[in-house]
């Protein structure tokens, strides 16, 4: 039987990426987005794709979207909790209370939601155990200027990344968490786009395949092995030597 793994956010950017590898990999993958039309697009032709279009911020959603994956594939070996937005930046006191909101309700009520339900499966499935890898981000660490609100929601993912780990261990369930700097996705190919018509040299970026190779090599460790923490990014990022 293949192996197991629902990617959350799995219509585009990093989700997409990684989804398409770990299919290319042999992988059973669920899709879960709320773009029905990106997903079908990604599960053409992949008797291995499933389909789970839903909103991560919908608990009982949440829930029916890994019910049915672990009903199609028989058991959830990896979640890829990778879901999450980014909010106009700006100055906390110039941060609409809306998308204070929404951020939370994506980037941190989201992942948890996904968390829980991927844990409540792994410790009662047969055998007994599995792999949660939460998407954190160089921002769990070190904000940029106007950040508050995706800053604030991925420090709170490492607490989670941290304490799933703990609770995880009588269960044989490991957490680990990926903090990736400017992975090229359309996000950043905004971003790069900007610089160049002002004449700026654009921000320094990688391929995204690498971030979907990086989940790979994590989700395939053994049970014993665990990687807590990656951090992947663009080499000459202005991340080391902030401040």
């Amino acid at each position: 039987m293949a192996r197991s793994i629902l990617i959350t956010g799995a219509s585009s950017g990093i989700g997409r990426a990684t989804a398409e590898h770990f299919l290319a990999k042999g992988w059973m993958v669920g899709l879960l987005a709320r773009r029905a039309d990106l997903l079908v697009e990604i599960a053409a032709g992949q008797d291995r794709a499933v389909v789970l279009t839903g909103d991560v911020t919908d608990p009982d959603g949440v829930d029916a979207a890994f019910d049915r994956f672990t009903d199609t594939a028989g058991r959830l070996d990896v979640l890829f909790n990778n879901a999450g937005i980014f909010t106009p930046a700006a100055p906390i006191d110039e941060v609409p209370l809306a998308d204070w909101k929404r951020a939370v309700d994506v980037n941190l009520n989201g992942m948890y939601y996904c968390a829980r339900a991927a844990f409540a499966r792994m410790r009662r499935q047969v055998p007994m155990g599995g792999r949660i890898i939460n998407n954190g981000s160089i921002s769990a660490h070190a904000p940029r200027d106007g950040s508050v609100t995706y800053t604030t929601t991925k420090h709170a993912i490492t607490g989670l990344t941290k304490t799933i780990s703990l609770d995880g261990r009588p269960f044989d369930i490991a957490c680990g968490q990926i903090d990736i700097g400017n992975a090229r996705t359309d996000l950043l190919d905004t971003l790069i786009d900007r610089a160049v018509a002002n004449g700026e040299a654009p921000p320094p970026h990688m391929d995204v395949a690498h971030v979907a190779e990086a989940v790979l090599h994590m989700a395939e460790l053994p049970p014993g092995a665990n990687v807590q923490f990656m951090t992947i990014m663009a080499t000459k990022m202005p991340f080391i030597g902030r401040g």
